[in-house]
């Protein structure tokens, strides 16, 4: 079947059939993890520093018998979702870096975000970020005080929604735009960035998520891949979240020739000689870890390196733009 409906009454493509092997492998990956434990110390091993644990401290972790804890971490190693690496007379575990986004994807799904985890410190970092984008319009005293109330009216609803601080920011920023437009506030040129890397699926969403959040509609913001996955990494996702950055459903794909000609910087991340070459624009190549493999704590790295490279740039595109905010 080509196609089936949707809930909005549109369509979509079905997903590629899997193979008998496939769908067996696949199902037995998803009963080792069904056991409460094997989640629990899958999570664990996630947290831990350096995305690597030992038996004998998720034993202490979880309250139960080292035998038992290899026991079950020897069934997770054997469906390829841990690795195992011997270092002298101890044996380190950490999930299978291919397995990483599925292993994220199952532990994201185990309940909604906890409205106490969204700290004044991530408070803080929404505010100032978006006080970048809202610069010369509202002071941050105002933008702060926005952003304590969108997180209160959400937080109120029953149940609350996962990846909070993202909505949080997006809420914020919304309301702040919407004032500003009441008021006439905000003027000038829109200039234009691609962030282009290999999978589209890491490097170019976490830069285009960071730039939309602190430039907002000063700057259109595209991405784009030289060889798309299927989807963006979940562990993307929530390293983004837990700073209050939304993804703003953005999806990988291909690199065309008319984004690099609409573009006015052009962002290279990795993909080599992939991106052509037009007059007229600036071309940037940032050197940056891939995530693919990387622990928790590599992927916040990353996320924090961009951040801070986004932020110089968009100082250049200000610089360049006088009439721009």
């Amino acid at each position: 079947m080509a196609s089936t409906s949707g809930d909005a009454g549109g369509s979509f493509a079905a997903p590629e059939s899997v193979d008998r092997d496939a769908a067996e492998g696949m199902a037995r990956a998803l009963k080792a993890m069904a056991d409460p434990t094997r989640l629990q110390l899958l999570g664990l091993v996630v947290g831990s520093p350096g995305g690597r644990a030992l038996v004998g401290q998720l034993a202490d972790a979880v309250g139960l018998r080292q035998p038992t804890v290899s026991h079950h971490m020897r069934v997770l190693v054997e469906q390829g979702l841990l690795e195992r690496r011997p270092d002298g007379r101890v044996a380190w575990y950490s999930v299978a870096p291919a397995r990483q986004a599925e292993v994220a994807e199952v532990l994201r799904g185990g309940g909604p975000t906890d409205a106490e985890s969204l700290t004044p410190a991530v408070l803080d970092r929404i505010t100032d970020d978006l006080a970048v984008r809202f610069r010369g319009v509202f002071s941050s005293e105002t933008i702060a005080r926005y952003v304590r109330e969108s997180y209160a009216l959400l937080s109120r609803r029953a149940g609350v929604p996962r990846f909070l601080p993202s909505l949080t920011s997006r809420f914020a920023g919304d309301r702040l735009r919407a004032t500003a437009s009441v008021e006439n506030l905000i003027i000038g040129h829109t200039p234009e960035v691609l962030f282009v890397c290999v999978q589209n699926a890491g490097r170019s969403q976490m830069a285009s998520a960071i730039l939309r959040s602190l430039a907002g509609d000063s700057v259109r913001v595209r991405t784009a891949g030289s060889e798309p996955a299927a989807l963006v990494n979940p562990l993307v996702i929530s390293a983004l979240d837990e700073v209050g950055i939304p993804l703003a459903g953005e999806y990988p794909k291909p690199l065309t020739d008319e984004v690099v000609r609409a573009a006015d910087y052009v962002i290279t991340m990795g993909c080599g000689d992939a991106c052509p070459v037009y007059p007229g624009r600036r071309y940037l190549d940032w050197d940056l870890a891939d995530p693919v493999g990387l622990p928790v704590e590599g992927i916040r790295a990353v996320r924090d390196d961009i951040a801070d490279r986004v932020r110089g740039l968009l100082d250049e595109i200000r610089g360049s733009s006088p009439t721009a905010r």
